[in-house]
């Protein structure tokens, strides 16, 4: 090495600058110059002269970066001095400047053998000091999307290539979060926590934001709801406009949100108890490692949302009782009253009827669900995307999800409507009788009554749910 260069892999003595960062990648100021005019260039491919948060939402795209707009608009925020919208050169190269300096200096806080790398157990102690608890599997994939030349270890210019674009300040919780967007993408309909970042993130943030979402969602999209809960109980061949001119002559507006109340109430709890279930479910199904693959988590998403629908499921019969019940001279009945009755005249088991087939249909649903959201995403890799190994983006993924959820829920419809029917009928009859008699009595079709506005309310609730939920991950600062 020359006389009066830094060494690449000792700590700096005093604050890092520039000169520092050059040694330990390796450059001379004109090389590096190349490099960040070319990438720049590589954002302005309509060779504008700047960037707005189009290029650089297309631009962060192609470098199989999550494509979400706020990514891009955060990049542009943090670029853009002078606020006018747009990243010229010299904003560009500024913040290449102070993010390179950035990195090389947590890089060097990282590096406690000052040898000018990072190898992996330096990197699980810099993640167990930030209170992130990693599995070996999930700490080997780190180093694997991060280490280019597979030799076990991450050299400055591998950390700067992964973290150069990431426009958040680079703390070792910000880089976690940052590698678990790019790999461990998971949009489905239930939300996927990776085992890391859900030891040391904010889950009643999580389970706030996931609560208000469900919360709107429902009530958008609760005349929907409750047309289908009457339409269900109905024996009798009703159409989906009779049905609404009666809906409206008994409670008018209101009558349409009859019961939302009580949906909306319990989608904190159900999602809580779910959560904690599926957590507690991983290491049994799993063993000591907690890695499940595909029919693990099926087997343990299911259980979770069957402990999580027995818990709740009380408050679910009686939603069904206030909303298939008839309004006494324009009056709802009151729901205290509604439930002690059933108490008093039932017995508390009248508050689980419908059980057996709510929880019969929820493993079919759930694998029908996944392995259609994951055929589906491979049939937009194939044929929209053209492009098997890239990920598509949160609109393919939500199109897919909510065509999944879709397929599922009518897959397993024929049990919620004989749940709904058990739920309503006070006398104490079994599921068999209740099917035998549906069958007899209305045929195939009695098993799919209500399913036209069930199945129109997938769109919206998908759509307002994914909406609602990624505006509170903002709002919370989770994302």
């Amino acid at each position: 090495m020359e006389a009066g260069k830094p060494n690449p892999g000792k700590k700096p003595g005093s604050a890092a600058t520039m000169e520092h960062v050059l040694v330990a990648l390796r450059e001379t100021k004109e090389e590096r110059e190349i490099r960040i005019r070319n990438l720049f260039k590589f954002f302005d491919d309509s060779n504008l002269g700047f960037l707005d948060d189009t290029q650089i939402e297309k631009g962060l795209s192609s470098l199989r970066i999550p494509p979400k707009e706020q990514y891009a608009k955060d990049f542009l925020k943090v670029c853009d001095a002078n606020r006018d919208g747009r990243v010229d050169y010299e904003e560009f190269r500024r913040y290449m400047d102070a993010k390179e300096l950035e990195l090389y200096v947590i890089f060097q806080a990282i590096d406690v053998e000052h040898n000018g790398d990072i190898c992996p157990a330096e990197l699980w102690e810099a993640l167990n000091k930030a209170g992130i608890e990693i599995k070996d599997k999930e700490l080997a994939s780190f180093m694997e999307h991060v280490d280019k030349d597979k030799n076990g270890i991450i050299t400055f210019e591998e950390w700067r290539d992964f973290l150069l674009l990431h426009p958040h300040e680079a703390t070792v919780e910000n880089i976690y979060q940052h590698w678990e967007r790019v790999c461990l993408i998971d949009i489905g309909e239930q939300a996927v926590i990776p085992d890391g970042i859900s030891k040391h993130a904010q889950r009643s943030k999580l389970l706030l934001a996931g609560g208000i979402a469900g919360a709107v969602s429902r009530t958008a999209t609760a005349p929907l709801d409750r047309l289908k809960v009457v339409l269900q109980v109905q024996r009798a061949k009703a159409g989906v406009v009779p049905t609404i001119k009666k809906i409206w002559r008994e409670d008018k507006l209101l009558g349409f949100f009859r019961g939302n109340g009580l949906n909306v109430t319990k989608v904190a709890p159900e999602s809580a108890i779910k959560f904690a279930a599926y957590e507690m479910l991983k290491p049994i199904i799993g063993g000591a490692d907690g890695d499940i693959g595909t029919s693990g988590r099926l087997m343990a998403g299911g259980l979770a949302g069957a402990v999580a629908q027995t818990a709740i499921y009380p408050m679910d019969l009686v939603k069904t009782r206030l909303q298939t019940c008839v309004s006494e001279l324009g009056k709802t009945p009151k729901l205290w009253k509604l439930t002690k009755d059933i108490w008093i005249q039932e017995g508390p088991r009248a508050f689980y009827k419908g059980l057996c087939p709510s929880l019969i249909g929820i493993i079919p649903y759930a694998g029908i669900d996944l392995a259609a959201y994951e055929t589906l995403k491979d049939l937009s890799r194939k044929y929209i995307l053209h492009d098997k190994g890239y990920e598509p983006g949160p609109l393919i993924q939500l199109g897919c999800g909510m065509t999944s959820g879709a397929l599922g829920a009518s897959c397993v419809y024929p049990l919620q409507v004989i749940r709904t029917r058990m739920q309503a009928d006070s006398a104490n009859t079994k599921m068999s009788e209740e099917f035998l008699k549906t069958l007899k009595g209305e045929g195939l079709r009695g098993f799919y009554r209500g399913i036209v506005p069930n199945l129109f309310k997938v769109v919206p609730s998908a759509s307002i749910s994914y909406l609602v939920y990624e505006a509170m991950k903002k709002n919370l600062a989770i994302d």
